[in-house]
């Protein structure tokens, strides 16, 4: 598979682009007013322990205090390092804590008021951002992510990267690192990228990360609590210390200061990368010159085009993420099956591009087109599983249902780019609709009828958005003749560009006053 990163650059935002077979499979966004939190390391302070949902809250200077689960406070990572803490996942490089808790994990923690009292200062890791309504999530099994090891400190095992699938080089990879980790000291996982490295390599890293980890506890006796103690690695740095390997062709970089940078941090490292990195320097903006710019404006499009002329919808509720998935202009040939299977077949893999893309996560529904057998249905299951195997956030999809429905999960760290990157409209708040002109102008007769009902015979004046007053005078025409008969006071309509189409205003000619909030019930 030929893969490349692009990197572009600029003081008030940093675009990082991956691209898989030339097409853009993912995309991150780093600005400073939003900057990135997960992996950020505090001192803070508890301010309320819940013995009834086994939690706790901490203040770490946020908006939010910072949830804390009893589950983050069980030392060690248990038996199952090996295949759980996938270290190779940039949404874990430094807190391989699952957004989906574990089978287990909270049987096994201790209660969480025999550990915390209020007040109580606490070493924490950001593991997951606010989203929406909530405050960041918070654990204090912290850890450190270097180029080739992940360090814990209140761990006590080794553990490899389960995407280092050979049991032997697993083995051996073990070895290298127990030979080179202290007793008592802490737990590690060998990264991915970690397969290619010496021992004397993991003993440099290792050796630096555990540094690293002392002077954070040191700074913990000169400061006060809430406080940052260790702020996580830039976007750029951080995709390049966890991503970048021999299975990248190329980075373009457009940033003269990004691109000395990396190749700064390439020569401590990986010095024989170093000769992948290229920086782009051309006319036409990197991306453009990429031909991504339009993928990304369309981002946020419910609909996504399959290349046999199905299509999926895409659609983020509160609760979940549910997509549908519909044949369209696809007919086929003679066999119905065939056409479905081959409509959900191309829609498994596009889902698996677009979770990815559009960085969703949470709970996610989806709904294929209904297929007979039952062979088919496994291939599509495998088919979604088979793409998504390529996310670097933690995945799990269950069998299909007999409703044609696929459950799944993808790991959730931050907001996605659609909460991110816009914002609620001001007009339907977020549902996607707004009144008719139809409906308001009923809203309107029903508010001048309660006026009337109190005896008010002052001329009033009805403001409309122009496509409303549009609709009145073109299919309405005698409205305000009839209004005016039976309510017994003159009316007059103006239309308002400043109102949104679903608005209109009430307002007592006489006196200027806006009597809109006070009749306009329904």
């Amino acid at each position: 598979m030929k893969r490349e990163i692009l990197i572009s650059s600029t003081a008030r935002e940093t675009r990082v682009a991956i691209i898989e077979d030339d097409q853009l499979v993912e995309l991150l966004v780093d600005r400073p007013e939003a900057r990135r939190m997960v992996g950020d390391i505090y001192v803070g302070r508890v301010d309320a322990v819940l013995p009834g949902i086994q939690a706790a809250f901490i203040d770490i200077g946020t908006e939010k205090s910072a949830f804390l689960h009893a589950s983050d406070l069980v030392h060690g990572y248990g038996d199952d390092a090996d295949e759980n803490d996938d270290a190779d996942a940039e949404d874990e490089e430094v807190a391989p804590t699952d957004s989906v808790p574990r089978p287990g994990r909270r049987q096994e923690a201790p209660p969480i008021q025999d550990i915390l009292k209020k007040g109580q200062e606490l070493i924490v890791q950001i593991s997951k951002e606010p989203i929406s309504t909530k405050g960041p999530r918070v654990t204090a099994q912290v850890s450190l992510a270097g180029r080739f090891l992940v360090f814990m400190p209140h761990a006590a095992r080794v553990g490899v990267s389960r995407k280092i699938g050979d049991r032997t080089e697993r083995q051996r990879l073990r070895k290298m690192v127990e030979a080179v980790l202290p007793p008592k000291e802490g737990g590690v996982i060998v990264r991915t990228v970690g397969e290619e490295a010496t021992q004397d390599t993991f003993e440099r890293e290792l050796n630096t990360l555990m540094g690293q980890w002392k002077k954070i506890k040191r700074k913990t006796h000169f400061v006060r609590s809430p406080s940052l103690l260790h702020r996580e690695t830039s976007l750029t740095r951080g995709i390049i210390r966890d991503l970048f390997s021999t299975k990248i062709e190329k980075v373009q970089i457009d940033s003269k200061h990004v691109f000395n940078e990396v190749v700064e941090y390439l020569k401590g490292v990986a010095p024989e990368l170093i000769e992948r990195i290229h920086y782009y320097d051309g006319t036409v903006p990197l991306f453009d010159r990429a031909d991504i710019e339009t993928e990304i404006r369309d981002l946020f499009k419910r609909r996504c085009d399959l290349p046999s002329g199905g299509y999926i919808i895409v659609e983020p509720t509160e609760a979940l993420v549910s997509i549908d998935v519909n044949s369209g202009r696809f007919t086929g040939k003679k066999d119905p099956e065939k056409t479905s299977l081959k409509t959900n077949i191309e829609a498994a893999r596009e889902i698996a591009r677009q979770l990815r893309l559009r960085d969703v996560g949470g709970i996610i529904v989806c709904d294929f087109i209904d297929m007979e057998t039952k062979s088919n249905r496994d291939r599509v299951l495998q088919e979604l599983r088979t793409h998504l195997s390529r996310d670097r956030a933690r995945t799990k999809a269950f069998a299909l249902s007999d409703l044609g429905l696929i459950e799944m999960t993808r790991q959730r760290v931050r907001q996605s780019h659609l909460q991110s990157m816009t914002d609620s409209c001001p007009t339907c708040h977020g549902t996607g609709r707004v009144f008719t002109p139809e409906t308001i102008v009923r809203r309107v007769e029903r508010s001048v009828k309660r006026i009337a009902v109190e005896g008010k015979r002052d001329h009033l004046i009805v403001k409309l958005h122009p496509e409303v007053a549009l609709y009145v005078l073109e299919n309405e025409q005698d409205l305000i003749r009839k209004l005016e008969k039976s309510a017994g006071f003159s009316l007059e309509l103006r239309d308002d560009p400043l109102l949104r189409p679903d608005e209109f205003k009430l307002v007592v000619k006489s006196a200027g006053r806006d009597v809109t909030q006070q009749y306009a019930v329904a």
